[in-house]
């Protein structure tokens, strides 16, 4: 009998992928510096290359179609920018 991954599954492969560093595992990329984008403009493509690298650490996003993989700012006042990604209609608050 095959193992089924199911969408908890994924969620909790994008929070680990989340609470990793880049470069934390020896001679791996593995993770991410998501928070290297609050500081930059979001029209220079920076997002699509974190969710890009999202799906090439997590390579089970692959099987899901290109726009179920989002990553959006959620702005908290007074001056706060909470980032998240969607996979899949399910929201994953970033770690701050």
């Amino acid at each position: 009998m095959a193992a089924t991954i199911t969408s908890n599954d994924i969620q909790d492969m994008v929070t680990h992928w989340l609470s990793t560093p880049a470069y934390s595992y020896l001679g791996s990329d593995y993770g991410q510096d998501i928070k290297s984008l609050l500081q930059l403009p979001q029209s220079d493509g920076r997002p699509e290359e974190q969710l890009q690298k999202l799906r090439e650490d997590v390579p089970v996003l692959q099987v899901l179609p290109s726009n179920s993989v989002n990553l959006y700012g959620v702005q908290t006042p007074p001056d706060r920018l909470d980032l998240v990604i969607e996979v899949a209609g399910h929201a994953i608050e970033v770690p701050r």
